[in-house]
């Protein structure tokens, strides 16, 4: 992203949005060079976000817990008091909530381009059967 703005910002990512990316870990650590608040908000259930973040090693100021993502957004606002606060997600329906809860809206692609972040598609695809640099495959 264009570190050009404030840091003064919290920034939160719908879980889905999250899983598109190649390297989560490394963009949350990348947004926090930029982001003052960064966390992960979404209608799964607890586990699912913690059993995620956990495998990716992402320290996260805030997630939903049981909360769904308007109600998560709305506590997000009251509890951290920054100049922005931007929803990353990947559906209209995550645009229509981040509206309603008075966040910027940016769509996974355009965050991912403009921070330099790799989608999971677009990373080269690894062929685990190939048989270059194996001596134990025919």
């Amino acid at each position: 992203m264009d570190s050009g703005g404030s840091s003064d910002m919290t920034l939160a990512f719908e879980l889905a949005a999250l899983q598109a990316l190649a390297e989560p870990d490394a963009v949350f650590s990348d947004a926090r060079q930029w982001t003052e608040y960064v966390g992960v908000v979404s209608e799964k259930p607890t586990y699912v976000v913690t059993n995620f973040t956990r495998k990716n090693r992402i320290r996260q100021d805030f997630f939903s817990g049981p909360r769904g993502v308007k109600e998560s957004l709305e506590n997000v606002k009251r509890q951290f008091d920054t100049d922005r606060h931007v929803f990353v997600g990947t559906s209209d329906e995550d645009r229509e909530v981040a509206e309603a809860t008075d966040w910027e809206y940016l769509p996974l692609e355009q965050a991912a381009e403009a921070a330099g972040w790799t989608l999971a598609d677009d990373g080269p695809e690894e062929d685990h059967f190939e048989s270059e640099g194996r001596d134990d495959w025919p």
